[in-house]
């Protein structure tokens, strides 16, 4: 029996996302006779325009540990996609066009949360989709690990490992603001890897004077710098009191970013030397760590596994140390963010690290 696999790569990229490509082409070559994989380019877009080809076996050697992805990305909103604006698009009926076009016996959508969106959209009606958890912010809801964010987390620590020498050097205090708009995982998990005195989430809203405090007490305890991990939408418990829409649109419309906007405070007050280092797109560049590889592995062999039984509408996840699948009307739409208790959290707070809270 024929097998006809559509894969796609949506948002933005990440460590991982070709050895997932990989894994679902090599499992199901395996698994399946007279299996075609159509590669779809630049994510959602392709799927609307139509852009796509016929992969060749070894096209899917040699990239297990690239970085990036061999079929491009694309960022398409949901509210973009689902819509119909201004354009008179219907952007849902080509890519439902295009998918029969394609000849497809399925699609499997690599992405986050704006992409599982759309993924749970088409399957509702009635395309045989698959979804597999990519994201660096680890924050889509059902699974334990999303793949790419161990390789985001290492490089992200090891930034804040590289500021601890030039801030004990010079006796400053030092503002790492890393990637995470809605979700704190990565900050969080970077901070206690590196060793921050602080750690600053969007989940938990922060007071400054508490930050002050926590340098402050350092400062008089002999320590002669510090380190803020600071994610980059965490934000201040007199902005949470805004609506989201009126926080959201202040922190954009401000030229600085968070980090620089903390490190400016702090120096002000404190008359410390400040600084604030923004690593942006580079913690989720680069090669996949080990983790990832082997995990996004994992997820590709357990989609081909579902695409062999003919088992659509569904997820891949990692609980605990299983492999498994989440229908996606269960989870796409929904968030994963950093609980208050988290045991991360708390163990965090046991070795006194503030949360300025």
């Amino acid at each position: 029996m024929k097998r006809r696999i559509g894969i796609l790569t949506g948002g933005g990229d990440c460590p991982g996302l070709n050895a997932a490509i990989r894994g679902v082409a090599r499992a199901a070559y395996e698994s399946m006779e007279d299996v075609e994989i159509i590669g779809i380019k630049d994510g959602l877009r392709g799927l609307i325009d139509g852009e796509y080809r016929k992969m060749k076996p070894e096209e899917f050697s040699g990239i297990l540990t690239l970085g990036g992805t061999i079929l491009g990305v694309n960022r398409q909103s949901f509210k973009m996609v689902s819509r119909i604006g201004e354009d008179k698009i219907d952007r849902v009926k080509l890519m439902m066009e295009h998918y029969e076009e394609m000849g497809l016996d399925c699609l499997v959508m690599l992405g986050g949360n704006g992409t599982h969106k759309t993924a749970g959209l088409l399957s509702e009606k009635g395309l045989n989709i698959l979804g597999l958890p990519k994201t660096i912010d680890n924050d889509l809801y059902g699974t334990d690990v999303t793949f790419g964010f161990h390789s985001a987390l290492n490089i992200a620590t090891d930034v804040i490992d590289r500021i601890h020498t030039t801030a004990a050097s010079h006796g400053r205090v030092m503002v790492v603001e890393i990637m995470g708009n809605k979700a704190g995982w990565l900050a969080l998990y970077a901070g206690m890897a590196g060793g921050a005195d602080v750690i600053l989430i969007p989940e938990i809203p922060y007071d400054p004077q508490k930050v002050l405090k926590a340098v402050k007490r350092r400062e008089e305890n002999g320590k002669g710098f510090t380190i803020i991990s600071m994610a980059e939408g965490a934000y201040t418990k007199e902005m949470a009191k805004l609506k989201k829409k009126d926080r959201e649109a202040q922190m954009s419309a401000d030229p600085l970013t968070v980090g620089q906007r903390l490190a400016i405070f702090i120096q002000k007050e404190t008359g410390l030397e400040s600084r604030a280092v923004v690593p942006g797109h580079i913690v989720r560049g680069g090669s996949p760590s080990a983790y990832d590889r082997i995990l996004s592995t994992r997820f590709g062999i357990h989609a081909a596994e579902l695409i062999r039984k003919g088992d659509y509408g569904y997820s891949i996840a990692l609980k605990g140390t299983e492999i498994t699948h989440n229908p996606l009307s269960e989870i796409a739409g929904k968030s994963k963010l950093v609980p208050e208790d988290d045991a991360v959290v708390k163990a965090a707070r046991a070795i006194g690290i503030s949360f300025a809270d």
